[in-house]
């Protein structure tokens, strides 16, 4: 039913019913008689759609668990004994009125008719649900597969940059700092463990512990070059948020890796996040540097996150968005993605 509102299927059956009246017009010598069927034929069809339909919506927990046969089969049977009854009632009714006169041989061959012609109308309408069924999910296959390839291109595009230039800083680590060589093997430790579970929903208190671990590990490299300021939402609100995990991280090594090793002044990166009437929104804001020269043109092609809004898409939908805008003193980046609020 979520798929045709009532008044949808009311039109459908209306149209039906007109088409079975018209086909059987010959026999119909007066246009009362062709009312009168026609309307026979709508409340029979109505009688039977409706109520099946909204029976098969009830009992879909307890279809999620049989097989598509064993399913199929309780439909048509469902319907063929929402037909039989409908008719019955119907043809019953007509004669109780003067419509019709009674002959229990054909009272009797017409519902046994009118059942096996919906059990096979039935049948063929679930076949090609069925088709449609099977085409869907191998779009959603792929289209998963999709996204899992994506995720493993942001994987090799990134941790081989990022892997080496952390085990070089362990390296010198282990022998001038034991104790912060072994804080930044934790950070790494977090960090890897979550870039290899996959595309999923994680808290927003997790996405931000994640990037907590990548800009500790990136801060005993880059010295005094990088400076991170957090606008977060109250922790009650933080509480019910969710986000795709590793879009904000990967959003961070962007900038990082595009701005911040491209130049020996310090960078300030701003992080603004805000949840409001069930839309998140998290603008990065970057000052670049002043004394170094960045080609806005390159740094335009590096700052794209197509990957990442698809993932993001795929979980949110199609509203869910990430854009970043290149000026000649800053950059401005902005993930945007509709989020239910549950608490209210």
């Amino acid at each position: 039913m979520e798929i045709m509102r009532p008044w949808q299927w009311l039109t459908y059956i209306f149209f039906w019913s007109l088409f079975l009246t018209v086909m059987e017009r010959h026999s119909l010598a007066t246009w009362s008689d062709f009312m009168i069927q026609f309307l026979r034929s709508f409340i029979q069809n109505a009688l039977t759609v409706i109520p099946s339909l909204y029976l098969v919506d009830y009992l879909r927990p307890a279809f999620k668990n049989a097989s598509i046969l064993s399913v199929s089969m309780r439909i048509v049977l469902l319907l063929m004994f929402a037909a039989a009854v409908s008719m019955a009632l119907v043809t019953l009714s007509m004669i109780n009125f003067g419509w019709l006169a009674y002959d229990s041989r054909t009272f009797v061959v017409n519902i046994v008719l009118n059942t096996v012609l919906s059990g096979g109308f039935t049948t063929v309408f679930l076949l090609y649900f069925l088709r449609s069924y099977r085409e869907l999910n191998a779009l959603k296959l792929s289209f998963e597969y999709k996204l899992t390839a994506q995720n493993d291109l942001i994987k090799a595009r990134t941790a081989p940059h990022f892997f080496f230039n952390t085990i070089n800083t362990l390296v010198s680590l282990i022998e001038s700092n034991p104790p912060k060589a072994a804080d930044l093997l934790q950070h790494v430790s977090a960090l890897f463990r979550a870039s290899f579970s996959g595309t999923r929903e994680i808290s927003f208190e997790e996405e931000v512990d994640l990037c907590e671990h990548y800009l500790a590990i990136e801060s005993s490299r880059l010295a005094d070059k990088l400076e991170v300021n957090w606008k977060l939402p109250e922790e009650d609100i933080m509480y019910d948020m969710v986000i795709t995990a590793l879009t904000l991280q990967s959003v961070l090594e962007k900038i990082l890796l595009n701005v911040v090793e491209m130049t020996t002044e310090t960078i300030c990166i701003n992080i603004e996040v805000t949840w409001e009437q069930h839309q998140v929104k998290i603008m990065i804001d970057v000052a670049l540097p002043k004394k170094t020269l960045i080609i806005n043109h390159d740094l335009r092609q590096h700052m794209n996150f197509y990957i990442q809004a698809d993932r993001l898409r795929a979980h949110f939908g199609q509203s869910a968005d990430i854009q970043s805008s290149v000026a000649s003193t800053q950059i401005i980046t902005i993930i945007d993605y509709p989020l239910q609020d549950v608490g209210l």
